[in-house]
């Protein structure tokens, strides 16, 4: 079957439409000119502000890691068994520097764990758990950073004499079956119960370990405490 002809007077037609859409689309265009000028200089606008953001974030981003990886260098990458004072100063103040200068940053998240660590390590146990409890309530919902946080705040509390404040800490990671590091929460836990005098719950705890974790590192001196 032959496709039926399209008169001259139709394509005249179509083309009339769309002369006609057309002129009305110059016309509003004409008519509300001044809009489109607000419009294009709206999106001008916040298109600069994202551009100026994003060099913003990424030069923040650069200084907040170089300012970490100085003073991670300092308390990781040293080879001296016992970092002098001097340096613990000046590790402290850098990760201190990311958290207040560079709190943007990516790295400004990871230095309050090492606020902790340090802290920790020089026996200021208070202020460890300042910078182990903020850390805490920034990585909510990632159960792995939820966990480490919970084991250094356990260490924490039990430095203290906070013996209760542990055993709730630990006893909370030792009854989720898969939670992270649940294996070194568990030894942990027994040795707590013992220095808080609960010795029948710290065998009870020793005698899981050992049925649940026969292949551990801590499996000897788990069974010496039995």
């Amino acid at each position: 079957m032959s496709k039926k002809k399209i008169s001259r007077k139709e394509l005249l037609k179509t083309s009339d439409e769309f002369l006609t859409l057309s002129s009305r689309a110059i016309s509003f265009f004409n008519d509300h000119v001044r809009e489109f000028k607000f419009v294009g200089i709206g999106l001008g606008v916040l298109a600069a502000i994202y551009l100026g953001f994003f060099g913003y974030s990424t030069h923040v981003n650069k200084k907040g890691l170089e300012a970490y990886n100085e003073a991670y260098d300092i308390v990781a990458g040293s080879d001296k068994p016992d970092i002098p004072d001097e340096e613990k100063a000046k590790a402290e103040k850098l990760f201190q520097e990311v958290i207040d200068e560079y709190g943007f940053s990516k790295a400004a998240l990871l230095a309050y764990p090492q606020l902790g660590h340090l802290k920790f390590a020089q026996k200021q146990y208070e202020d460890a758990t300042v910078f182990y409890e903020a850390f805490a309530e920034k990585v909510k919902g990632d159960r792995e950073y939820s966990a480490l946080t919970d084991l250094a705040l356990a260490a924490s509390f039990e430095a203290r004499g906070e013996f209760g404040k542990s055993v709730g800490i630990l006893s909370d990671l030792v009854e989720s079956p898969d939670a992270p590091f649940r294996e070194t929460a568990m030894y942990n836990l027994a040795r707590v119960y013992r220095l808080n005098n609960q010795n029948d719950k710290a065998k009870e705890t020793l005698k899981s370990f050992v049925s649940e974790y026969s292949d551990s590192p801590f499996l000897p001196m788990a069974k010496a405490r039995l």
